[in-house]
């Protein structure tokens, strides 16, 4: 595999920011994940995190180096990640469980595999077309679908969804896939921070005309000034499939002299007992350096 990525996380107006997001790949097979923990809950950074860590931890123990079956370990891996949430809220008997929403996206010999619950995006542009986006899980995208089949009332506040992870049904997951990849097609994964303040049509048009190294952050910037001092957390990590890896300012990454061992990730292992600061490309970039060394160690002493 052949890829660039780049992602940037603000926490705009709130105190804390409870988006997470990250990617981990093998010689054969990627995952790009990112989780919006839910306000009026407890945690919802934990909640976003440990969503997050319970995907990885899953492709990293299914991949190797490739998926058997990239759809199921999606759906699965969101469902276990549900489970987690309930568990560690059991665990420490709290009233209330930490919730988030999630979209994940698996890329994996030229195929694109993808799954969400909640209403964080994924939007996949290819040239200056937008291919494909998930449908939130809310009930104002849910007015929209009928709305073309019967007349629909007063349309419903977008914030108010009807699944989640960490809530007490089990949680709707929809997924994707295979779309078969091309060359410079690019997907971006965004919390409801960035696309509810930027419509479909600018998102498109910024991904398809600049780098998405100059896109990404366009595009968090623009959502935090039309948010003002109250603006929503805003996160983005967005690739690009088969591009020459020094092609912009992304990180570049090719996977083709990995080892079938060597398992490359930038989420977090394990929690910290506070919550974790908001990310910036210092620690994007740290944690690649990072990645990138083991992969030497590997490649070493193979």
């Amino acid at each position: 595999m052949r890829f660039a990525v780049y992602q940037v996380s603000r926490k705009g107006g709130r105190e804390k920011n409870e988006d997470r997001m990250g990617y981990c790949y093998t010689r054969d097979a990627g995952l790009f994940a990112l989780a919006d923990g839910m306000g009026g809950h407890p945690e919802g950074e934990v909640a976003a995190q440990l969503a997050l860590q319970t995907l990885a931890a899953i492709f990293q123990r299914e991949a190797r180096p490739s998926l058997r079956e990239p759809m199921r370990t999606l759906h699965d891996a969101i469902l276990a990640a549900h489970h987690q949430l309930l568990r560690y809220a059991g665990d420490r008997a709290l009233g209330d469980t930490p919730r988030t929403t999630v979209v994940a996206c698996v890329l994996q010999g030229n195929q694109a595999f993808w799954a969400h619950c909640g209403d964080s995006r994924l939007y996949l542009v290819r040239g200056d077309k937008l291919i494909a986006r998930t449908r939130d899980h809310s009930y104002s995208e849910l007015q929209d679908t009928l709305a073309q089949v019967v007349p629909m009332g007063e349309r419903m506040n977008r914030n108010v969804l009807f699944t989640c992870l960490g809530s007490p049904g089990k949680p709707v997951v929809d997924t994707a896939g295979p779309l078969v990849l091309q060359s410079g097609d690019r997907i971006l994964l965004c919390s409801d921070g960035l696309w509810g303040h930027l419509s479909d049509a600018v998102i498109t048009e910024q991904l398809a005309q600049r780098p998405i190294s100059d896109a990404v952050p366009e595009l968090v910037e623009q959502a935090l000034r039309l948010g003002g001092a109250r603006s929503d957390n805003v996160t983005a990590i967005a690739v690009e499939w088969e591009c020459a890896e020094d092609g912009d300012n992304a990180v570049g990454v090719s996977t083709l002299s990995l080892g079938e061992q060597v398992f490359a990730s930038t989420i977090q292992a394990s929690m910290a007992g506070e919550p974790a600061d908001e990310l910036d490309e210092a620690e994007i970039e740290r944690s690649i350096r990072e990645i990138n060394e083991a992969i030497r160690r590997s490649s070493q002493k193979r």
